[in-house]
């Protein structure tokens, strides 16, 4: 997922910042007497007439998000990128260069992807193939938005709300866990080696604000244009002065403690001088699914770790 997140910043710029419209309002649907949602259910714009038995994701998230909820004997084939569960019917299809022929060959009757990149979603509803869009992330809630329409869209209302509240408990006992400081600690989120990181205005900055840490990437991104994802230079990095660091790049891009440590000029960076720098899993780092409690834990556990 490291690699998509990558290349979302660089071949399609920010879209995944900006919200795709259409899947805002919840379900117009009534629940059966078993928790599930009865059809046609309604979420957005989108009406299911029927439950969805050949679903194909193209997002990595969602594929998590669908296979958590009990949808993935559902799920008929997945995008090239989605590799958790390992189970999951990993195929050639590209969520980032989506082809409707390629898609519309799996015969599916529900695609799920993040972005409308150029123009799917139009082509597929010309083929009369239901879409919904889950577009990145901006914070928890809107994480559990998703999981719970997606939930009513597949009919699995009651496993999608059990999971969010479980989500939702289990980062509440997790961030409680952790000591308030009277300083708060400052943080820098390497997506590469290219210095391409997060502000506190994305999804991941959300996660890491729960603990009361200060993002030094938000100064080169005041008001959003960059869409939460500026690049910063060595000098200004230098100069921000991270009390921690945590790098996404460690599997894509072979990043380490080590490797961050022998970067030149790096020497007086606090986190460098202290070790105070973890290296994270790429793809739970980069997702905003279920597993947003492994990287809240993994930064709770971190911040355990720092002298008060």
């Amino acid at each position: 997922m490291k690699r998509m997140l990558t290349a979302a910043l660089t071949a399609i710029a920010l879209l995944l910042a900006g919200g795709c419209g259409g899947n805002d309002s919840r379900d117009e649907s009534a629940p059966s007497p078993g928790g599930s949602a009865a059809y046609p259910v309604t979420v957005g714009d989108l009406t299911l007439g029927a439950r969805p038995e050949k679903i194909v994701s193209l997002t990595p998230t969602a594929t998590e998000m669908l296979f958590a909820i009990g949808a993935g004997p559902q799920v008929t084939a997945v995008d090239d990128q989605s590799t958790y569960p390992a189970d999951a019917p990993r195929t050639d299809l590209s969520g980032i260069k989506p082809s409707a022929e390629a898609i519309a060959a799996k015969d599916p009757d529900l695609v799920v992807l993040s972005d409308d990149i150029d123009k799917i979603v139009s082509q597929l509803e010309t083929l009369k193939i239901p879409v919904y869009l889950t577009p990145a992330a901006k914070s928890l809630d809107q994480t559990y938005e998703q999981i719970e329409q997606l939930g009513t869209l597949t009919g699995h209302r009651s496993e999608a709300s059990a999971l969010t509240d479980r989500m939702a408990t289990d980062i509440k006992k997790i961030v409680d866990g952790v000591p308030r400081r009277s300083k708060p600690l400052s943080y820098y989120y390497e997506l590469d080696p290219t210095l391409y990181t997060v502000t506190s205005k994305t999804f991941v900055g959300s996660v890491f604000s729960l603990f009361g840490m200060t993002n030094v990437a938000d100064a080169a991104d005041p008001d959003g244009t960059k869409g939460g994802y500026p690049q910063l230079s060595q000098e200004a990095l230098v100069k921000s002065n991270p009390d921690t660091i945590f790098l996404a790049d460690s599997k894509c891009c072979a990043q380490s403690p080590a490797t961050v440590a022998k970067r030149a000029g790096w020497s007086t960076v606090t986190a460098v001088r202290t070790g105070q720098i973890y290296a994270l899993d790429d793809d739970i780092a980069s997702r905003w699914g279920p597993r947003t409690v492994d990287l809240a834990r993994s930064v709770a556990d971190a911040v355990a770790k720092v002298p008060a």
